[in-house]
């Protein structure tokens, strides 16, 4: 019998993952590790070899470091629900034209509640995993923080997690920095561990290429979208592209020679129109955001100010938040670059996670 109780540990084989594992485990949990298997390459027609969370090494790092520390571990597949939920959102998006972040998806809809339902089934008490973020009660609610580590911090992608999951999750690793993670695995045992390289690709896409993988998802795609125009704001045509859904806003290589630096500022997929613009006509004041979880407050109080990310590795800007039929309008206090509809927009207090939700336009304030 366990001093705390039965946790069920997210181990994808990495450094994090196995670190939270051994700590739990030392600090008296009954572990039971588990290892999801999200996706297969050969199903992509990518050549490349299985990286990241998803290969048999990793699989077997896992499964070996329970069994040396005398804890069970299993295989889940969630390929199938994996592959109809988060790949073809992901696929869906990029035609619609926008940019998708199926980190955050596959996290709030798929590996959470994969964990939660297997949790359950096993009488465990909790689902630990070894992100880098930090969960707190607090009047009634529990909130998600910034890791100690802002260089690592995940909070970010965490923003979809609902109240029901986050009152069972545990974040071990928020308190710690990398360094002191990449120091435990070597005083656990593990020396390679510890200096494994860690993966930032999409799970399944391998070789970081989403072009090739619509192409090869999407039958036809490419000779149904190439020849393009590419247009100025006032739809001058300056030339043609290979298909709308193979840009994101933005861009700068990849486009055409105009003496000057273009940018991607718009993708337009009824006309199969790409706009081009100087870095200036990124900036944006004000944008709107779909599909909100609210994490800190159960409701957003009009105006509230908050630091908002557009991006995983953005560093926030000051904005106020205003309530709108079900969305947030957020009005930045200076112009943001960049804003790009599908990805992941949150607000935070401080350190705290007030919510999220993704981005569907951004556009200039009138003056």
């Amino acid at each position: 019998m366990s001093r705390h109780g039965k946790v069920l540990v997210a181990m994808s084989g990495g450094i994090d993952s196995t670190v939270t594992a051994l700590m739990l485990h030392e600090q008296g949990y009954e572990v039971v590790g588990i290892t999801m298997k999200t996706w297969d390459y050969a199903s992509a027609g990518s050549s490349k070899k299985e990286t990241g969370c998803c290969n048999l090494d990793s699989f077997n790092d896992a499964r070996a470091a329970a069994v040396h520390h005398g804890f069970p571990h299993f295989v889940l597949d969630i390929r199938e629900e994996f592959g109809d939920f988060v790949i073809n959102n992901f696929v869906d998006e990029y035609i619609a034209g926008r940019t998708p972040n199926p980190c955050v998806l596959c996290n709030t809809h798929i590996k959470w509640r994969a964990l939660m339902k297997r949790a359950d089934a096993m009488d465990c008490v909790a689902i630990a995993t070894g992100h880098y973020g930090q969960i707190r009660e607090l009047n009634g609610r529990h909130i998600i923080s910034k890791g100690v580590d802002e260089t690592k911090d995940q909070s970010y992608v965490l923003w979809g997690l609902q109240q029901d999951v986050l009152s069972r999750t545990m974040l071990p690793l928020g308190t710690y920095r990398k360094s002191e993670i990449r120091q435990m695995a070597f005083d656990f045992g593990y020396p390679e561990l510890a200096k494994k390289a860690e993966s930032y690709e999409i799970c399944f896409v391998p070789d970081n290429d989403y072009r090739g993988f619509l192409k090869r998802k999407v039958e036809g795609l490419e000779e149904r979208v190439d020849g393009g125009n590419f247009v100025l704001a006032d739809g001058t045509i300056v030339g043609k592209h290979k298909g709308y859904p193979f840009y994101t806003i933005g861009q700068r290589k990849g486009l055409i020679a105009m003496g000057k630096p273009v940018f991607v500022t718009e993708i337009i997929p009824e006309t199969n129109t790409v706009v081009l613009g100087d870095e200036d006509q990124l900036q944006k004041n004000e944008m709107h955001v779909g599909g909100i979880n609210l994490v800190k407050y159960d409701h957003i109080p009009e105006g509230l100010e908050a630091t908002t990310k557009i991006r995983y590795k953005d560093q926030g800007a000051l904005s106020n938040l205003y309530n709108d039929n079900g969305k947030v309008k957020v009005r930045f206090y200076e112009a943001v670059k960049g804003i790009a509809p599908g990805q992941s927009a949150v607000f935070y207090e401080g350190n705290d996670v007030i919510g999220g939700g993704i981005i569907q336009s951004g556009s200039i304030l009138e003056k």
